[in-house]
């Protein structure tokens, strides 16, 4: 470890536009799978974290909701959970997607970099998509903002330049001591992921709206000699929702259970023995009580 005056550590809130790549380059950064990642917008709801120690800093990630417009009190409390990162943060990663970059580096982006008091620093992913001279293009039209510390084209998908945007990162920290032990991986429980792994396949499974009318809630998670045995409860909003996560003959829900099982098992390195229930509660996303309860 670097000595005390040189070590640097800090919160970077990562943030953008839904499909912009965000998780995907979270999960690159941290060098772990630790955000689910689908298609679908708005798959991360909560403000996921992920720790990368080296012996000259110690980056503590915030991956966050994708940025858009609140149609019901979870979109509220999502949306809280950007504010509040972006506001905790000591330096701000945005992300914006260079094969479509007016609809990703819109009005509410640049709004968003304006408002930011920390240093900032700019992602402009899926380079790969793009001709050399179009990612240039797009970082040039970045770097026209007022304060940007650094604008990199990167590919969370290949890796390009993932590097190079880390070392900016580690610069852009304060200097500070080691917030959490080495070997620490994030902040969160292994429940939470548990939680975040059903979901995930949720969302990979289920088509048009129903999987954002879904969340999942560990109810037991209970270790001995030979396997993690987990109890998890998904909840809809409808009866009719209810059987369609269900399926033929439970046929839905053995499928979710098997692929979540899989790599729920791969997360924790060890066997798991995966019980899924379906739950109606009615218009949880529009409870406050509710979703206090399920952790948002």
């Amino acid at each position: 470890m670097s000595s005390a005056a040189d070590f640097k550590s800090g919160y970077i809130a990562i943030a953008g536009k839904a499909n912009v790549g965000k998780s995907t380059l979270f999960n690159l950064l941290v060098g772990a799978r630790l955000s689910i990642v689908t298609a679908k917008p708005q798959t991360t709801r909560h403000r996921v974290s992920g720790i990368l120690t080296s012996p000259t800093s110690q980056m503590i990630f915030l991956d966050t909701p994708g940025l858009f417009q609140p149609r019901c009190r979870l979109h509220e409390r999502m949306c809280d959970q950007i504010r509040r990162s972006v506001s905790d943060a000591d330096v701000f990663l945005g992300v914006v997607d260079a094969s479509a970059f007016d609809a990703t580096f819109d009005r509410e982006m640049r709004e968003v970099l304006r408002r930011v008091r920390r240093p900032r620093i700019v992602a402009v992913n899926k380079s790969d998509l793009v001709s050399a001279a179009r990612g240039t293009q797009c970082a040039d039209a970045v770097k026209k903002e007022a304060n940007i510390q650094d604008v990199i084209t990167v590919s969370a998908q290949n890796g390009c330049n993932v590097e190079l945007l880390l070392s900016s990162l580690e610069q852009a920290l304060p200097s500070g001591p080691l917030f959490f032990p080495e070997d620490t991986l994030t902040e969160h429980p292994e429940r939470f992921f548990v939680a975040e792994l059903v979901r995930e396949e949720i969302f990979l499974q289920l088509r048009q709206e129903l999987p954002y009318a879904t969340t999942v809630k560990v109810e037991a998670y209970r270790e001995d000699r030979n396997r993690t045995h987990i109890r998890a409860s998904i909840f809809v909003e409808r009866q009719s929702q209810k059987g369609i996560v269900i399926g033929r003959n439970g046929k839905t829900l053995k499928s979710i259970g098997k692929t979540a099982r899989g790599r729920i098992e791969a997360f924790l390195d060890a066997p798991v023995y995966l019980e899924l229930r379906v739950k109606v509660f009615r218009n949880w996303r529009k409870k406050e009580q509710a979703l206090r309860g399920f952790g948002y």
